[in-house]
């Protein structure tokens, strides 16, 4: 009783209320595991220490039964039962769960047989390839599964489990009263060795080579949209299966289009007559020219919209809009006539023919009285 009786109480350890949750507890154990594990902290005995009693705590709390007991009795446990003692190989699961690869300890499939790893490719595409869809061709360096020993590694075809692991793929170190897992140098943690390695790959199962691939883009891709090409990637270890093939798109920016999402915004530079007086005009389009008539009095700025003739939807559901800014033009390098004209007018016109012009002076002698 006097040595448990010195012991730090498991919630304050943790930094947790008596009352939390289980995902409060992985939470609290998971951000003290990852400061003082001794892989991160080499030589640091007090971190290992920290360590050994941070996964302790978790080990009890986060059994409904041992936690029962010891908000029940306190480290002592039960009179009867006791916690059973700390189990170093429960907690490496626990460990493995909520870290995953973190420690290293990558575990591969018994019998060897491991999917091969995903490529990433990057493709530009112009901004009509986007919006409507194409095929492209891609060339990429890829390895290739060695069609002499069929991706096995070995001259025969034949390969034998792995005599250092035992065909786990994996070896379990254990430093105190915990252990970690580290992929098997010998068989690379596949589980499997070949006696006679193959001469063409040296054992690998694969070589290097290039491969030209027609990659389907569907219509309304952006930048960032990824298009999968099922088993594409990198060949499996001793003959499982590939992995897939990512390509990244890159829309190019276009000349006269802007695109938000399915929207596409485009400007239209107009003389000052023809916003004045209004006009028929050509608008460019993704689908070539398209007939629009602007009112008159149409100031510069004013945004209006084409339907349906902006971006396909990715998924299907009809096209986004096209959005035409006016631009209303300033004539420069004027003649004496035009000048003339324009002076004239101006004698005509007033304030009545500017409305905007009209509507600020009206606000500012309101401001200013």
């Amino acid at each position: 009783m006097a040595a448990s009786a010195t012991k730090r109480d498991y919630y304050e350890i943790l930094g947790v209320a008596r009352e939390c949750t289980a995902a409060e507890l992985k939470s609290a154990y998971r951000k003290l595991a990852l400061q003082y594990h001794p892989d991160r902290n080499p030589g640091d005995h007090q971190a290992e220490e920290r360590f050994k009693e941070a996964s302790e705590a978790y080990e009890v709390l986060s059994d409904p039964e041992k936690r029962l007991r010891y908000d029940r009795f306190g480290h002592g446990g039960s009179p009867f039962e006791g916690f059973g003692g700390f189990n170093p190989s429960n907690l490496n699961d626990v460990l493995g769960e909520i870290f995953g690869d973190i420690f290293g300890a990558t575990r591969s499939r018994r019998g060897g047989r491991t999917r091969g790893a995903d490529l990433r490719y990057n493709l530009e595409i112009s901004f009509e390839e986007a919006a409507f869809g194409s095929e492209v061709q891609v060339r990429i360096p890829k390895p290739k599964r060695c069609e002499h020993c069929e991706g096995t590694g070995s001259a025969d075809k034949r390969v034998h489990t792995c005599p250092t692991c035992g065909g786990a793929g994996e070896l379990r170190y254990t430093q105190g009263f915990f252990s970690v897992s580290r992929p098997c140098t010998t068989c690379g943690g596949s589980g499997q060795t070949a006696t006679s390695p193959c001469t063409y790959c040296r054992g690998a199962g694969r070589v290097d080579g290039q491969t030209t691939l027609t990659v389907k883009i569907p219509p309304g891709v952006d930048t960032g949209t990824r298009v999968r090409v099922g088993g594409e990637g990198e060949p499996g270890d001793h003959g499982g299966p590939s992995g897939d093939l990512y390509v990244v798109i890159h829309v190019k920016d276009h000349p006269i289009f802007v695109r938000e999402d399915t929207e596409v915004l485009c400007e239209v530079p107009v003389s000052f007559v023809q916003a004045a007086l209004g006009a028929q005009l050509d608008v460019p389009t993704l689908d070539g020219k398209h007939r629009m008539k602007i009112p008159a009095g149409t100031q510069s700025g004013k945004v209006f919209r084409i339907k349906g003739k902006g971006i396909p939807h990715l998924h299907g559901g009809g096209r986004g809009d096209q959005h035409v800014r006016i631009l209303v033009e300033t004539p420069t390098h004027l003649s004496s006539e035009q000048k003339a004209l324009l002076e004239r007018f101006a004698e005509l016109s007033g304030e009545q023919t500017h409305p905007q012009t009209k509507t600020f002076f009206e606000k500012v002698r309101e401001l200013f009285g």
